[in-house]
């Protein structure tokens, strides 16, 4: 038994175009066609396909057929398909990335993160994006490493000549436990109480900080390399530390936790750069991401001046253009 032949774009574009104008003379009016250039189209097309699209016979305007809506739903596939080829071919002739991945600190506050890659997709639809969630060093070393093109990272204390850094603003950072922990009962905390309760810290999945600590103010640590899990033992009162003031608000507004009263550790504000290679200059679609978490980072500080970060003009000219 012979299969079905191979019907062409142009006729499934005029198959789908029946479809929505509900008629061929409405169709044929959209496409700028007569209607019997639309009808022997059609008639191809199902000649093609041995099979009938339309029920021309049942009402005065034609009416899809069970095989009609089936092929409906592959139809509209195709077209979608070559449209976003179309599209992203587009895009690579004009330098646009097929693909862009980024590294970021799990420290970034999830809202500007999800801010910032919603309106990526909605600006570059055609572009792929790989999102990795990293801690610490572990960032830098993605980028310098190649395995990501951008990464957005917290401050790191090694100098690395290959990488260039943009900065993208800051996150709060809050020491905190549960209200049954004996930090939280206490009033007051005395200079070096905290050094006598396990602190649970973020430990380094990376070779670029190790045997080095951050804000370790314990003699008995955990380590942990999750920020989930830190925030899961946090509330259930094993232990005190740090954590991204946006990660628990909620928790400390209904008092699952508490806000710690520690001498030793003023106030305390986690600053974020985007970072990339400098023999790896980041693509149109990457510069904009950098933009859009520098302009994010602009409207917090027209918001409160408790922190400072260059101007968002400053911040656009030190991103390559080529």
């Amino acid at each position: 038994m012979q299969g079905p032949g191979t019907p062409t774009l142009d006729q499934l574009r005029v198959f789908l175009c029946v479809v929505e104008a509900g008629s061929f003379a409405a169709a044929g009016r959209r496409l700028h066609r007569a209607t019997s250039v639309v009808s022997y189209a059609i008639a191809n097309l199902e000649q093609q396909l041995g099979l009938p699209l339309f029920d021309r016979e049942a009402t005065r305007k034609p009416q899809l057929t069970e095989a009609g809506r089936a092929v409906l739903a592959e139809a509209r596939t195709v077209a979608h398909g070559i449209d976003a080829l179309r599209a992203k071919v587009s895009g690579l002739l004009g330098g646009l990335e097929s693909e862009v991945n980024i590294v970021v600190d799990v420290m970034l506050p999830i809202a500007r993160l999800v801010d910032a890659l919603r309106s990526f997709q909605e600006t570059f639809p055609t572009v792929d994006l790989r999102l990795h969630v990293e801690s610490l060093g572990a960032v830098t070393q993605y980028v310098v490493e190649r395995r990501a093109i951008v990464g957005i990272s917290g401050p790191l204390h090694t100098g690395i000549d290959i990488i260039e850094r943009t900065a993208v603003g800051s996150v709060e950072m809050v020491p905190v436990a549960a209200p049954t922990h004996p930090l939280a009962r206490a009033a007051v905390n005395a200079p070096g109480d905290a050094r006598d309760h396990t602190q649970l810290v973020l430990s380094d999945r990376s070779p670029l900080t190790t045997g080095r600590d951050f804000a370790v103010h314990a003699t008995h640590t955990w380590r942990l390399a999750d920020l989930g899990a830190k925030h899961a033992l946090l509330l259930s009162g094993i232990g005190w530390g740090s954590m991204p003031r946006p990660r628990v608000e909620a928790d400390l507004a209904a008092g699952r936790l508490v806000l710690l009263d520690i001498p030793e550790m003023m106030q305390r504000r986690l600053d974020f750069s985007a970072i990339y290679r400098t023999d790896t200059p980041p693509g149109p679609a990457a510069r904009w991401l950098i933009r859009r978490l520098a302009e994010q980072a602009e409207a917090d500080l027209s918001k409160s001046d408790m922190f400072a970060i260059p101007r968002y003009a400053e911040l656009s000219a030190s991103i390559p253009t080529t």
